[in-house]
């Protein structure tokens, strides 16, 4: 089943948080669990964002946080951070449209 995390977080940083997220991509595509990944910006208060990443299943996504490489990236990404990051994870309901 599809498994969902977000990660709410604010930062002034916004630049060096794209930059990281690219970076993150290149070196993570094909070593990583992540299927995707979507940030999006709160369109009433600059500065805060949800990062929505999709795994195959919550195994993939705990298989994924244990690489030494996302501990790395989380710490970078964290420090990057005004406030949070704050962690949800969501098992897939239903998917409506295309």
């Amino acid at each position: 089943m599809t498994f969902l995390q977000s990660i709410e977080f604010a930062t002034e940083q916004r630049d060096a948080v794209l930059e990281l997220m690219q970076r993150w991509t290149a070196d993570s595509t094909g070593n990583g669990t992540a299927q995707r990944a979507t940030m999006v910006e709160d369109r009433s208060v600059s500065g805060r964002f949800v990062l929505a990443v999709w795994f195959q299943s919550a195994a993939a996504a705990v298989e994924n946080s244990d690489r030494p490489e996302t501990g790395a990236f989380a710490a970078e990404f964290a420090a990057l951070c005004s406030d949070g990051p704050v962690f949800r994870e969501f098992e897939l309901v239903e998917t409506y449209g295309s």
